[in-house]
């Protein structure tokens, strides 16, 4: 599925961010628990330099555990930078992040100037909620479609903080492949530019491979379905999801993978881990290599039958 979504907004956010981010001490990304991976916006590395980042696994409670820490080990890796987690409505864990940044940030005096913190997230990670409970007040839009902050903020927090909240953005092309896929599943691209039922059969697809247990106790299967369709077609036959001549209406059935999915109901899932995102990195580095070979190949020989074509 090859999901371009960059809206205007988004362009102008990208341009804003670029320009005051060599101006901040410290940068918070929240990502989605689920997806660390997919979820982290690949321009913030390029564009922080090496200002400290505190990267923030929201949704902790919708993941599953042990990924969850694969992750967190993974990406303490990187230099500056510090990983936590969060779930909804954790205030005393959130205020955590106050303290985090006071630690990476010693050589700061806040007695002279405010602590200046940008905090980033691609729409529907819960960056809005985050700087509401931070901030003790409704400082912050939030709402369950992505993209709600459009502009950029200042909110003054205590401690002398100033935190720099930004609009939710996500990148010109989300690659590789299966990172759009994640993101839909989770639900962090807006519905109106998906194909339901091609997101929910990734969905289906992965579920089987990674969590049989989580689908046979879910939708009562005896014996589990022996691919992503067949899951779909049972959940429509347990749930009576038919449209006319008794087909299987795989729209519906896919709303309830997808809306499931979201609220946690089948379960504590992480859709990707360390060693498969490597994985993917490592293919996706390849194709690039095979592809550059293939094209660097055919230009040479357009060029020698061009020389050909002069000699005569």
């Amino acid at each position: 599925m090859a999901i371009n979504w960059f809206p205007g907004h988004m362009h102008k956010a990208r341009k804003e961010i670029k320009k005051v981010m060599p101006q901040m001490d410290l940068i918070i990304e929240v990502v989605d628990a689920r997806i660390p991976f997919s979820s982290e916006n690949p321009l913030v590395p390029a564009l922080r330099g090496d200002t400290p980042l505190i990267k923030v696994l929201n949704k902790r409670d919708l993941a599953d555990p042990e990924i969850t820490e694969q992750w967190l080990a993974w990406i303490e890796k990187e230099r500056g930078v510090r990983a936590i987690t969060l779930t909804h409505n954790q205030r005393n864990e959130a205020l955590s992040i106050l303290k985090l940044a006071e630690e990476m940030t010693p050589g700061h005096d806040r007695q002279k100037s405010a602590l200046r913190v940008m905090i980033l997230g691609i729409p529907n990670v819960g960056k809005s909620t985050l700087i509401n409970t931070l901030a003790g007040r409704p400082a912050a839009k939030t709402g369950n479609e992505p993209a709600v902050t459009r502009a950029q903020q200042a909110i003054k927090l205590p401690n002398n903080i100033l935190l720099y909240d930004t609009p939710g953005f996500l990148w010109p092309k989300l690659s590789p492949e299966a990172c759009g896929y994640r993101l839909a599943v989770t639900g962090a691209i807006r519905s109106a530019v998906l194909d339901f039922e091609d997101v929910a059969m990734f969905e289906a697809e992965y579920l089987l491979e990674a969590y049989p247990d989580l689908v046979r106790t879910r939708y009562g299967f005896a014996e589990l379905p022996k691919d992503a369709l067949a899951l779909m077609d049972g959940i429509a036959e347990k749930r009576r999801f038919f449209g006319r001549g008794g087909i299987p209406d795989l729209h519906k059935v896919s709303e309830v993978l997808l809306n499931e999915f979201r609220a946690g109901t089948l379960g504590r899932i992480s859709l990707e881990t360390p060693e498969m995102v490597e994985r993917e990195a490592r293919e996706a580095e390849a194709a690039a290599a095979e592809k550059a070979a293939r094209e660097e190949a055919s230009g040479s020989k357009k060029g020698a039958r061009k020389g050909r074509s002069g000699k005569r």
